[in-house]
This record gives C-alpha cells, sequence and structure tokens, in this order.
C-alpha cells in the first residue's frame, strides 16, 4: 500500500522560513563600506586588507570582509585606509569662521584641529572682545561668544568639515584677572585664574596651554603655570606649553615643563620640540635624553613637531618683552618714541638679551620672511625679506622691524628660519613626537590669497608621509599613522576616536600611499597636497574623491570635565587645589 504523502499547511511553511528570514533581515545595512583597502589602525599594527563599515557617525565593521551591503562603497584598493589625523597644534580660530571647510588641511586627511596655544578664543572680558575686534586683518568678523565653549558651539552651528577642540589658554586666564602688565597675581587672584581654567575644562577644554614667549604669557612665573596646570589636572586635563625658550635656554626651559609636570601632576605636551638657530642645534640631543630620562621616571611628557626647518611667528618675537606690556596699543606707541626706539634696537642687537629672541636665532634679517600684513599699502612687502625691506628704505633691520610693526599695527606675521633637515629628521623619528601645523587651514582661493603663509598649513601631514615615511624611509608607515592619530588621541585623553575600532567614531582617511604629496612652498604657498581620496568625518564624507562635499560634520570635541571624568572630580572648589 503506498504511502500518503501530507502536504505541510502554508503556516507551517511559513513558520519554518521564518528563521531563514529573520537571519536574512538580521545582515547589517551600512551608510558607507570602504571595501578593499589596507587598514592601518591607528595602534602602530602592521597593515591589513580588509574592510571598514560605518553606521550612523560610528564605526560598526573593521575586518577581512564586511558582511551585508551600504548606500554607498568606496573601493580602496590600493590604498591606505586610516583614522582621521591629529592636528595637535592649529590656528585655524579664524579662518574657521570665514570658511569652514578648511580646505589645505582637509585634503591631507586632518579630522580634528586642536586648538589654543597660549592665547584660547575664550573666555574673554570686555577689553579683550574689543582688542579681538580691533586687531583683525583680512579676515573680519563678529566677535558674538564669550566663553571658550560658546566660541566652539559657534563653529559647529556654522558648520565645519573637521572636527575643533581647544585648550584654555594660560595667557587668556592671565588676561580675565591682570590684563597685560607684567605683575604677579596675589593669592586671590590666582585662585580667581585657576577658577578660569576650571569653568573652560567644564565647558570642554582639553587643557591649559602656555606659551612663554610672547607677551603677557612670558610674565607668568612657575608657580603659577603649576597653579594653572594643577586646576586642569583635576579636570582630567594636559599642561601644553610653548616654552620659555627653544634655543639658548632650551634646556633650561625644558627642565621648568617637566618640573610643572612633576609638580602640578598635569601630563605635558611640549609644542613644536626644537632647538632653535645653528648654535643651539647641538642641544637636541640632551633635551631628547632628558626628555627620555623624565618618560621612564614616570612623568607623561610627549611633544609635537611640524615637518619643516622654519617656523613662523609675528615680529613681537624679535622684540623685548616690556615694550608689549599692556596691549598692542601700548606696543605700537611705544614704537613711535624715538627714545624707546633706540633702547629696543639696542636690545634686539644684544648678545645676550635675557629673552628669546627669535630674530638672532634665526641667523639674522635675511632669515626672516615677511608673510601677513594687515594694510593694503603695505601688502606688496609680502614675500620679502626682512634684510632686503631694510635696505629698499635705507635702514637697519632692526628700525625696519619697528616700522612695520607700528604702521601696519600688527605682529606682522613672519616666517623664520630655525632648524636643519637633519633635526626635522631626528624628530620625526621619536615614538612619543606627534603632529602639529602650529598653522592655519584656510582655501586657496578668496579673501586667503590676500597674504601669504608658512606652508605648513597646507602640508604638514602630507609631508611626513611622502618625504619621511615613502621617500626616505625613516618611520614606518604604521608608526607614522599612529603618531598622527592613536597616539595624540591618548595624550589628550580622547574617548573613542584615533583609532579604527567597531564604535568609535568614525573620523577616517583614505589615500595612496605611493602618491600623496605635499606641494606648498614658502614662495607659493596656495597649493593643495594630492593623493588624499576620501575623508570621513563623524561617518560623513566631507572629502569625496579628492573634492570637499557641501557637508558640514564637524563637531565640537569635548575634554574629560565635560564627559564627567572621575564623578565630576574638577567641581570641587578651585581654593583647594595648590
Amino acid at each position: 500500500m503506498a504511502r500518503v504523502r501530507h502536504a505541510l499547511p502554508l503556516c507551517s511553511v511559513l513558520l519554518l522560513l521564518l528563521p531563514l528570514a529573520l537571519s536574512c533581515a538580521r545582515q547589517p545595512e551600512y551608510d558607507l563600506l570602504i571595501r578593499g583597502g589596507t587598514i592601518y589602525d591607528g595602534t602602530g599594527a602592521a597593515g591589513h586588507a580588509g574592510d571598514i563599515a560605518i553606521a550612523g557617525d560610528r564605526i560598526a565593521y573593521v575586518g577581512s570582509a564586511a558582511p551585508g551591503s551600504a548606500r554607498r562603497v568606496i573601493d580602496a584598493t590600493g590604498k591606505a585606509v586610516t583614522p582621521g589625523f591629529i592636528n595637535m597644534l592649529s590656528w585655524s580660530t579664524e579662518s574657521l569662521l570665514i570658511d569652514g571647510r578648511g580646505q589645505g588641511e582637509l585634503r591631507q586627511g586632518v579630522t580634528l584641529q586642536v586648538m589654543g596655544e597660549g592665547d584660547s578664543m575664550g573666555p574673554l572680558t570686555p577689553r579683550m572682545k574689543e582688542e579681538m575686534t580691533a586687531q583683525q586683518g583680512d579676515l573680519k568678523y563678529e566677535v558674538s561668544w564669550t566663553t571658550l565653549g560658546e566660541y566652539l558651539e559657534t563653529l559647529e552651528r556654522r558648520g565645519i568639515s573637521q572636527n575643533v577642540a581647544s585648550h584654555i589658554g594660560a595667557a587668556t586666564a592671565r588676561m580675565n584677572l591682570l590684563g597685560s602688565e607684567d605683575i604677579d597675581p596675589t593669592a586671590e587672584q590666582l585662585a580667581a585664574m585657576q577658577e578660569v581654567v576650571r569653568r573652560a575644562m567644564e565647558e570642554g577644554a582639553l587643557g591649559v596651554a602656555s606659551s612663554l614667549i610672547y607677551v603677557p604669557g612670558t610674565f607668568a612665573e612657575t608657580a603659577e603655570l603649576v597653579a594653572l596646570a594643577s586646576a586642569a589636572a583635576r579636570c582630567g586635563g594636559i599642561y601644553a606649553t610653548h616654552m620659555r625658550s627653544e634655543g639658548r635656554r632650551l634646556l633650561e626651559a625644558l627642565e621648568e615643563t617637566i618640573e610643572i609636570s612633576r609638580r602640578s601632576g598635569a601630563p605635558a605636551e611640549i609644542y613644536h620640540l626644537k632647538a632653535a638657530g645653528r648654535e643651539n642645534w647641538p642641544k637636541l640631543e640632551p633635551a631628547i635624553a632628558r626628555i627620555e630620562a623624565a618618560r621612564r621616571e614616570g612623568l607623561r611628557i610627549t611633544a609635537d613637531m611640524y615637518a619643516y626647518p622654519a617656523g613662523s611667528t609675528g615680529l613681537d618675537a624679535a622684540m623685548p618683552p616690556w615694550v608689549q606690556e599692556g596691549g598692542n596699543a601700548a606696543w605700537y606707541a611705544r614704537l613711535r618714541d624715538p627714545a624707546v626706539r633706540a633702547r629696543v634696537a639696542a636690545e634686539m642687537q644684544r648678545d645676550e638679551p635675557g629673552w628669546s629672541n627669535t630674530m638672532r636665532e634665526a641667523g639674522g634679517p635675511e632669515n626672516v620672511l615677511i608673510v601677513g600684513l594687515r594694510k593694503e599699502s603695505l601688502k606688496p612687502l609680502i614675500g620679502k625679506t626682512l634684510a632686503a625691506i631694510a635696505a629698499e628704505r635705507g635702514v637697519a633691520p632692526e628700525v625696519a622691524a619697528m616700522d612695520l610693526v607700528a604702521e601696519d599695527e600688527s605682529r606682522v606675521q613672519s616666517v623664520y628660519f630655525l632648524m636643519s633637515e637633519d633635526e626635522v629628521r631626528r624628530k620625526a623619528a621619536l615614538p612619543y613626537m606627534s603632529f602639529g601645523s602650529d598653522g592655519t587651514a584656510v582655501s586657496a582661493e578668496g579673501v586667503f590669497l590676500k597674504s601669504s603663509l608658512h606652508p605648513r598649513g597646507y602640508g604638514n601631514f602630507a609631508r611626513v608621509l611622502a618625504r619621511y615615511v615613502r621617500d626616505e624611509g625613516i618611520v614606518p608607515i604604521e608608526d607614522a599613522v599612529r603618531r598622527m592619530t592613536g597616539h595624540p588621541a591618548a595624550v589628550l585623553g580622547l574617548r573613542q576616536r584615533g583609532l579604527l575600532r567597531e564604535g568609535y567614531f568614525a573620523d577616517l582617511v583614505v589615500f595612496d600611499p605611493a602618491t600623496i604629496q605635499d606641494h606648498a612652498t614658502y614662495e607659493q604657498p596656495h597649493q593643495y597636497a594630492t593623493g588624499v581620496s576620501h575623508v570621513i568625518v563623524n561617518g560623513t564624507l566631507a572629502l569625496d574623491d579628492g573634492e570637499p562635499t557641501d557637508a558640514r560634520p564637524g563637531r565640537v570635541v569635548r575634554g574629560r570635565a565635560w564627559t564627567g571624568w572621575e564623578d565630576g572630580g574638577c567641581r570641587e572648589s578651585a581654593a583647594s587645589w595648590d
């Protein structure tokens, strides 16, 4: 007798298929998938082929072959895929108010700009707001904020392509209480300065940063800096510093930095470590040895650099601090006084001036290139050396420097040739060294073309990857990527940034290691780097096939105090922090 086979009811069939259907439904659906690139995850590990998937603003998958599909797929075959680069020292404070794209650095793969060297964009007193408005040059903007947090939120609200973060400037804290005068704070004033730091930390500052060759920062003594660094450390922040000297007293300045770190408990980041001036080049090795001894002691001392033998600052760095006391208007007025001018000129020529004379460290006015002037009548001088301008005017270089400052009523931005290529190579190989442009993220168009600038704003990160990684083999690519991403994120205490890990914010760069190249020069700085094809910021393409998109996905990246580090420990009374 034949066996009767009963067909399953339709509902039973559906029940049997349901697990399969659910399994298919559970397959990830990504917003963006980067396939086939060589992944350098920011830890220093060797690169490996694989895929990275992004959902929303987070990395959803990192591995050999991403399951599922995506709305957009980028073929990264033959290219490197890395975390976004962190610019440890940015002066894009004004430029991003004018053009939030920051193309010069976006096109290199920078996804985070860290600001606040010495001066920060808040908190501001009414007098500081007036001064900031009065000193504006080609870039005009309304000072509509008061606190540092409000400034950062203003950038985010206006729209930026890259993330931004800031330290609270030590000089800014000082100016809030003492103005620009050469005076020491009372105990009450110092406690109030600590409170300024605490409030900024709770608004998201990453630390407190000093710049000790410029007025009024140079007036701060060690104990004051320890107090401010202690306030930042209480909030989980660091102490970053442009040290008191990078030339003749480099080693003494380094000892002060180490002492501040030891006494305050704050990690210390040395801005643009260098031995400035030919006669000081031999001091680099002892400085490195001292840093490494402090690190073995257990102190968290790190440094950053720009990959060029020249620096850039104003002509104020070539003049004695006393003439600048009281603010810019007082400085300009003094430089019009014949008796004062004679004294300033004599001190600028002195072999041992007792302050950091950047023009002498550069070897003289022939090594000082003028790149930024406010007044249209003076702009034809841009691109000339101070020596050439002095010769044209028939005056001494010191007189030409004073005249330019007084006539332009600005600090007169200049490029100083201070270092050797060998020094740059030596620093680039240090394992605790990160990178900061110490420059401005601008676009090669519009108002930005009215002045020149140091090429580092267009080329610093590309230059490291092109020259010191690919061409000269000084740094393995995986270590260079680590020191542009995971290492600086750890130094700054950033959460869920700097590495390619599932759950981290999706800040990524896709570039061709064989072709990445800087093109900006001292003579023609407004030239974009090439070789970066895609930049993703918080999961959104900010650079697509080498061109900026209309998206402005940049956000404020805040420090530990804002995120409730250690149950809000920094909310203790500032008066008890000594």
